[in-house]
């Protein structure tokens, strides 16, 4: 089964933000890939389901394909639940006509996945009277659709199932969280925060864990949590694990010994907190979907990315070496920590007369249209190089090449430009997009 991306937030708590492909700006899409596509079903793959519970657990399914130059309608989702007999029974949604064990759903225009993305078909499961906990049942999918370059797609046979078991135990959920747009680096903003116990069975003690973004600090501290800094490859973040041995019982909710504050850095940005809750004890949470929340938080802020390039001279057969460097001059940082993409690309136009001989790993050699270079990684007209999903307020890159003498062209110039991973996107955070464009000079005419 292919699985759904997580985007546009990926949970970091774990340590690792997952990145996203970066799609090269401007850059040739091979012709085979351009005229594919495919349908995909995206569903569960397990669920727990609380035995003897009075209402029914929603189970998101829904279609989608891959290739946004072909637009897909009519979605058909076959749904089967002939494999739950005896262990759960399902409600089915306005959009889907059932007939015996199984249903067609309607999805009348198939998306891309997404950031708008959300399942068409929700569906409600709840455990069969008389049924026992360790009791597993399970869904099959199908689908087709009509477009793509064939006219019709079908999803995978056989690939897409979502596996339920019925449990019994609590089911912790987290509540409150809000988002927050139009903050001031610099203050201190109050979260509420609510854990509830939803299942019917008491939560002994459980563990909150709360990941914040390089932009915020934890202002309240508590003595349940240990506090850690992490880093490395990853964009910097603060760590709270927290243990409390409070029992809450079905329907009880915990609210922090006092508000939970986060202070916003004066280099607060696209800032997030993620908030994670487990049953202590290693019990199972009924569904752990409800486990965990994101707060956004929006700083008014601003990152002023630049890029130059250097003069170098030399004789034919010499090598020479140009640096290209990216800096951002904030004040604020930039973390793409959602979607995983490249906060910039710097692309690189080799100037007349030299020829490539070095270049760096994150530098891609293209053509000087921007399709791939085939004949190797050096002595490419053109190089795009990419930059991390995140730097801070004050990050400087630079890319150095080697740079081989053919002919002696005065002032051979070659263009250094920063450009976003998405065409047309451009950068809506940089006050002086002026300075996002420097050359790289071979040459340079001595001044008189």
């Amino acid at each position: 089964m292919r699985p759904v991306s997580v985007h546009p937030f990926v949970r970091f708590g774990a340590g690792a933000v997952a990145t996203a492909g970066i799609l090269l700006a401007g850059l040739s899409v091979p012709a085979s890939a351009a005229e594919s596509d495919q349908l995909w079903i995206a569903a569960p793959y397990e669920k727990n389901l609380q035995t003897g519970a009075g209402a029914g657990t929603p189970v998101e399914v829904g279609l989608y394909h891959d290739n946004d130059n072909f637009t897909v309608t009519d979605g058909r989702l076959s749904v089967d639940i002939s494999g739950l007999a005896g262990v759960a029974e399902v409600t089915w949604p306005e959009n889907c006509a059932p007939q015996g064990t199984t249903a067609v759903c309607s999805v009348a225009q198939v998306p891309v996945i997404g950031p708008d993305y959300s399942p068409q078909v929700l569906l409600e499961v709840q455990a069969a009277e008389g049924a026992e906990a360790g009791a597993q049942g399970r869904i099959t999918y199908a689908a087709t659709a009509t477009g793509g370059p064939e006219g019709t797609l079908e999803a995978p046979l056989d690939s897409f199932e979502t596996t339920f078991t019925l449990s019994s135990g609590p089911d912790l959920a987290l509540d409150g969280l809000d988002q927050v747009e139009g903050a001031t680096p610099g203050t201190v903003h109050t979260a509420p925060l609510t854990v509830t116990n939803e299942g019917q069975e008491p939560a002994v003690g459980f563990t909150l864990g709360m990941t914040a973004s390089y932009g915020l600090g934890f202002d309240s501290r508590y003595d349940a949590c240990t506090y850690t800094q992490t880093g490395g490859e990853y964009a910097p973040m603060s760590r709270a694990e927290c243990a409390f041995d409070r029992v809450l019982q079905p329907g009880e909710s915990f609210t922090l010994p006092e508000p939970l504050r986060i202070a916003l850095a004066d280099h607060a940005f696209r800032e997030r907190l993620d908030v994670d809750v487990r049953p202590a004890g290693g019990a199972t949470d009924i569904d752990d979907e409800n486990n965990y929340r994101i707060l956004e938080v929006d700083a008014v802020n601003t990152a002023d990315f630049a890029v130059r390039g250097s003069r170098v001279g030399g004789a034919v057969g010499e090598t020479v070496k140009a640096a290209l460097t990216f800096r951002n001059k904030g004040p604020g940082w930039l973390g793409n920590l959602g979607s995983g993409d490249s906060v910039a690309l710097v692309d690189f136009t080799v100037p007349e007369g030299v020829t490539v001989t070095r270049a760096p790993a994150a530098c891609d050699p293209r053509t000087l249209d921007g399709g791939s270079y085939r004949p190797g990684r050096l002595g490419a007209p053109r190089y795009v190089c990419e930059m991390p999903y995140w730097v801070l307020e004050n990050t400087v890159r630079t890319f150095r090449f080697d740079l081989r003498v053919d002919t002696v062209v005065p002032d051979a110039k070659g263009q250094v430009a920063l450009r976003p991973v998405i065409t047309g996107a451009g950068f809506p955070h940089d006050p002086k997009p002026g300075n996002n464009t420097g050359w790289v000079t071979v040459n340079p005419t001595p001044a008189a």
